[in-house]
């Protein structure tokens, strides 16, 4: 009998089984991969996720993998770009971008190390239930006989298709329909001095450092194209990249060095994250367009939220439904303002005309152009930046640089 079973070993399910193991808790952690392995995904860290890495003393492991730190951030609107630095969190001015199989396989490590017990090529097939509540779950392991595990809760960190969100019939609110399509590849030997992305009409590019010199470079489309995309995914690539001239000179220079990986298919929604015996975390729980790169982050995050929450009930502190509802609650507080900026993003429209003005007001001022760098960073509160406060002060500012 555990404690918990973690269903899911990646960036949401290791951070989560690490917490609860360090707590004293006897944990399960179950994949069907095998770890160290890929998946389709970004692996952008903005500066507060990399304060939880700090935080829970894996910082220097990830700085250490030959990924290079990211302070510098550029954002090309065609008309005019704006280039900053967020303001850090904790201490933390640095994000990371290291590859999936080098960061999944240090959480998985450091989640053993902690005292979970690790078992891969693992696949549930059934939750399991009992007087009306997950009691745990029922699978194998690749070839092996069906076994069960039984636990006091489980935990659903198995990403966007979630067997356990389904088998929970967790429901899903405040949707949003899929925006965008993406592919991306890996190149060497292109110089990337900061963080980029180029946001244009119905096309948006990203190019991030990441482990051993590559530059990991994303291109979305609108979903409609996906089909048409996907039949010439290099020609269309290269032709989006026509759209950001000197980058795309740059990425000439160099050679891609893996194929091109991508999906059309990236939804945006809430699902419920709690119920009689069973938890979801990461993207079970909570799914967004990948354009602002907050899925590693707020993994991370809810990691941390999650594990509180359950030992708080299990410690008898506050009934655990109660714990879990407010987990719930803290979770949506934390992201409703990043989820619709980022499905404002995942249009691929150019910004209100109200907002352009605001944007090439930041042009007269660093310390605010910093600070509206720091709203996907997660180092500044998207609702206090645009409080009529603070956008009085950007247009002041704006209007003193122009009269210099």
């Amino acid at each position: 009998m555990y404690d918990a079973i973690v269903v899911g070993a990646r960036c949401a399910g290791s951070p989560t089984a690490m917490l609860l193991a360090r707590k004293g808790y006897k944990v399960l952690l179950l994949d069907k991969a095998r770890f160290p392995s890929d998946t389709l995904s970004v692996h952008y860290i903005h500066q507060a996720g990399v304060a939880s890495l700090k935080r829970w003393g894996l910082l220097e492991r990830v700085a250490a993998t030959n990924c290079p730190p990211s302070t510098w951030q550029r954002i090309d609107f065609g008309p005019f770009a704006l280039a900053g630095a967020a303001p850090p969190i904790d201490g933390v001015a640095d994000a990371y971008a290291p590859r999936r199989t080098v960061l999944d396989h240090i959480l998985v490590e450091e989640a053993v190390a902690a005292g979970a017990e690790l078992r891969e090529r693992f696949t549930v097939k059934e939750l399991v239930f009992e007087d009306g509540r997950v009691a745990g779950v029922r699978g194998s392991a690749a070839g092996g006989e069906v076994v069960t595990e039984r636990a006091r809760i489980v935990i659903g960190a198995d990403g966007l298709h979630s067997s356990v969100a389904r088998m929970a019939q967790a429901p899903a609110y405040h949707e949003h329909p899929t925006l965008t399509c993406a592919y991306y590849a890996y190149w060497s030997g292109v110089p990337l001095p900061s963080t980029e992305l180029y946001l244009r009409p119905e096309r948006s590019i990203i190019a991030g450092a990441t482990n051993d010199g590559q530059v990991m470079v994303i291109i979305y489309w609108p979903r409609a194209m996906f089909h048409e995309v996907r039949s010439d995914i290099e020609g269309h690539f290269m032709q989006a990249l026509e759209l950001a001239p000197e980058f795309a000179e740059r990425l000439r220079d160099g050679q891609r060095v893996e194929r091109f990986r991508g999906t059309g298919d990236l939804p945006n929604f809430y699902r419920k994250p709690h119920g009689p015996g069973w938890a979801l975390v990461g993207d079970a729980g909570y799914h967004k367009d990948p354009i602002t790169a907050q899925g590693i982050t707020d993994a991370f995050r809810d990691a941390d939220l999650l594990a509180n929450a359950i030992d708080d009930g299990f410690s008898g502190r506050q009934p655990l439904a109660g714990a879990l509802s407010f987990y719930e609650q803290r979770r949506n507080e934390a992201t409703m303002p990043i989820y619709e900026m980022t499905c404002q993003f995942a249009s691929l429209q150019p910004p209100p005309p109200e907002q352009q003005q605001l944007l090439g007001a930041l042009l007269h001022s660093q310390e605010h152009t910093n600070r509206f760098i720091g709203l996907l960073a997660g180092t500044v509160p998207i609702p206090e930046f645009f409080s009529p406060e603070n956008v009085g002060r950007i247009f002041e500012a704006a209007h003193a640089g122009a009269a210099v």
